[in-house]
């Protein structure tokens, strides 16, 4: 530590930084678990297929897959593999990366350990406008669009009533109303959701249902979520040693040298984006974008340039793992991914919670 910065008071340093050693040892451990799960969720499901099969299934010639299995065996574990599990396995691990980064990026700009990607109001919108689409019979790509208008609209409402709070860049603590008009906006979307749902037919709830609960059956085209994933790591994490300033607060940034208000708007449009392309794709899933960073912070610690793209690693490890679990738990039959991780996020939560207490 240089004498200018160990004459700052306390609250006003960055927080321990990290290796770069330390720092790519752990990414690395989390792009091996997720290579595990994705060649897990390859290889199981109502019909299960040996790895041999599975790996060619995935070359672009077939004639090792006909040594193997016989030409008519490699044709449906290529149809299987290349045409249902590959497309969902990546969507899954796009859509929990962009919620743990959108969670991690959210916790960081509203200094909250309870905010996550859906605080906002941005699930509510997507799932207001989806319903929409879904009752008047809309194709799935009509949803999707509907699913990202609504999105859009609502990551406009938030920025049209809270833009003195995240333009205006005084050195106080901005958050707490930014965070009150997502709460606000979020609770009128939810009154729509349940109005949309009493007012459904029978025969498309069940969808709409699956929806909510988050279902990646709609995933076999993970690209646009892959092209936003990729598009807010490149636009985040060159800043992401300002937002190791930013956690003491605007005035410290400031004090720093920290640009406040540009800073706090790319990072709530960067968290706004990402969440509106995951619900775009699998419909609201809960709990990944809160209970991961945690979990990585608990772990590895706060340095925001070792836990942004952990988050997104980590992010897309569980996603991909409950979809695995709800695809095979009861197979044929499915479970919606959001079930699973609910499931699974609360206990862990609180285990979370109690362990920070001791």
């Amino acid at each position: 530590m240089n004498r200018a910065s160990a004459s700052l008071p306390a609250t006003v340093r960055s927080p321990p930084t990290m290796s770069a050693k330390r720092a790519a040892a752990i990414w690395l451990g989390l792009a091996l678990a997720a290579l595990a799960v994705l060649a897990a969720s390859l290889a199981l499901g109502s019909v299960p297929l040996a790895p041999s099969r599975v790996f060619a299934a995935l070359m672009p010639s077939h004639g090792f897959g006909s040594v193997v299995g016989g030409a008519g065996a490699d044709d449906l574990a290529g149809e299987i593999v290349r045409t249902l599990r590959l497309p969902r396995a990546l969507a899954g691990f796009a859509c929990g990366a962009l919620l743990a980064l959108a969670g991690a990026l959210l916790q960081v700009l509203l200094r909250n350990p309870l905010a996550e990607p859906y605080v906002l109001g941005v699930s509510g919108g997507a799932a207001t406008f989806a319903l929409v689409a879904m009752i008047a019979g809309g194709a799935w790509w009509i949803v999707d669009a509907s699913a990202f208008a609504g999105a859009f609209v609502s990551i406009l409402l938030v920025l049209g009533l809270a833009r003195r709070e995240l333009w205006r860049g005084e050195p106080q603590d901005t958050s707490p109303r930014l965070l009150l008009t997502g709460a606000v906006l979020a609770a009128g979307w939810g009154a729509l959701i349940t109005l949309l749902l009493n007012l459904a037919p029978d025969s498309r709830l069940r969808g709409m249902l699956f929806w909510l609960t988050g279902d990646l059956n709609g995933g076999a085209l993970p690209w646009p979520a892959l092209l936003a994933l990729a598009f807010a790591l490149f636009a985040i994490v060159p800043v992401a040693p300002r937002l190791n300033v930013l956690l003491r607060g605007d005035a410290a940034a400031q004090a720093l040298g920290v640009a406040v208000m540009p800073l706090r708007l790319r990072v709530y449009l960067v968290a706004s984006l990402a969440a509106a392309a995951a619900v775009t794709t699998a419909g609201t899933i809960g709990f990944v974008g809160l209970v991961v960073p945690h979990m990585l912070r608990l772990a590895f610690g706060n340095d925001q340039r070792m836990l942004l793209p952990a988050a997104a690693l980590g992010g897309g490890v569980a996603v991909m793992g409950a979809d695995l679990i709800a695809r095979t738990v009861i197979a044929p039959a499915q479970l919606p991914v959001g079930v699973i991780t609910s499931l699974v996020g609360v206990p862990v939560f609180l285990w979370m919670l109690l362990r920070r207490r001791r």
